[in-house]
């Protein structure tokens, strides 16, 4: 598998390493909740943001550039000695051939971090690890891990637009979905007329590009994978909120309704669920296990909400369904939008050269 390796200017690296790796963290939320003091990782303000996925352009092509994201490693030199040989392996090439990473300088001196910049397809996810002196080790940084099926574990990370499951089983994702679905305003029947009307009057080429990584848009424009993303990395501390809570919910469903399986029960049973979450008090909850109902609801209309309406990078409002629903909807008197998210956005999404999202 070839890779496609970028000449990153030194000082793009440092600006992140200043911002996250030089910052010690002060808030708890941000260790992802199960490092000790002694993990490096539970020192560093938002270890989630490493590898640096960012976005690409070759400078010609908007529509090519717009379905792959740079993404760049980060070594941190963590003893006086700094390492004769650095590389990463990984499934984004051919997994047993390492890549160096290159010392990144400041004003011509070593300044203990390495990098490698790849170009790497979105919608995907990858394993690997860095080969440090000839030994492999996880990424000291990065706090995301994935098991393999013998057991080793390896670094994770997923590039932008990913739709594939990173936290949630399928019967969680089912429930999400429907949860979602109550929450947001397409199932009422105006936001129905406008996702018919908005996706099937756009052209070829918008389906090919803007809804290629498209999950489950009938249902929630992608909010429900937009949670999913998001528990995978900054909101990973509220990860266990998800998965006491749908336990309990899944349970829940079954005792109302034991011949249909939670996905599939009545949109009555979940507005009965829902209102009683509101006023945090559930019939069959498990308060012992979960004291608060209603603030996993109140957690999971903003997650919700966020997802809907936040760049569709983040794995939601996918091919800006969500900003379009709003356009449409907040007009002036002589029936100009007073939401043009277009002009804002980069193409091929928007209308804007100079932005780069």
């Amino acid at each position: 598998m070839a890779v496609e390796i970028l000449q990153t200017d030194d000082q793009y690296v440092l600006n992140h390493c200043t911002k996250f790796l030089a910052r010690d963290n002060t808030d708890p939320r941000h260790n992802f909740g199960q490092f000790n003091n002694d993990d490096p990782r539970s020192h560093i303000a938002e270890p989630w943001r490493f590898p640096i996925i960012d976005s690409y352009s070759d400078g010609s092509d908007f529509v090519k550039s717009y379905s792959s994201n740079v993404v760049t490693f980060v070594y941190q030199q963590l003893g006086a000695t700094p390492p004769k040989n650095i590389a990463v392996i990984g499934t984004f090439a051919n997994l047993y051939e390492p890549i160096p990473l290159k010392p990144v300088n400041f004003i011509g001196e070593p300044t203990g971090y390495y990098a490698l910049s790849i170009v790497v397809p979105k919608a995907q996810f990858h394993t690997y690890k860095f080969i440090v002196d000839g030994q492999a080790i996880i990424d000291p940084i990065n706090p995301q891990r994935a098991q393999l099926d013998n057991g080793q574990l390896w670094s994770r990370f997923f590039t932008q637009l990913c739709t594939e499951p990173l936290n949630f089983e399928d019967w969680e994702f089912d429930i999400v979905a429907r949860l979602v679905d109550h929450i947001l305003p397409f199932r009422t029947k105006e936001g129905e007329n406008f996702l018919n009307r908005y996706y099937n009057f756009l052209g070829k080429q918008d389906k090919q590009v803007q809804y290629a990584y498209a999950y489950r848009l009938d249902e929630s424009v992608g909010a429900a994978n937009f949670i999913d993303n998001i528990l995978a990395r900054e909101e990973n501390h509220h990860l266990i909120d998800y998965k006491i809570c749908l336990g309990q919910i899944s349970r829940i469903l079954r005792q109302r309704n034991p011949y249909v399986e939670p996905k599939d029960v009545s949109k009555e049973l979940y507005i009965d669920l829902y209102d009683e979450m509101a006023i945090n008090k559930v019939n069959g909850w498990n308060y012992q296990e979960y004291q608060e109902p209603r603030f996993f609801l109140q957690l999971l209309r903003r997650h919700t909400f966020t997802g809907a309406f936040s760049h569709p990078k983040y794995g939601g409002n996918v091919g800006g369904t969500g900003w379009a629903y709003l356009s449409e909807r907040y007009r002036d008197q002589n029936g100009k939008t007073l939401f043009d998210w277009r002009r804002a956005i980069e193409a091929p999404l928007g209308l804007n050269s100079d932005y780069r999202g």
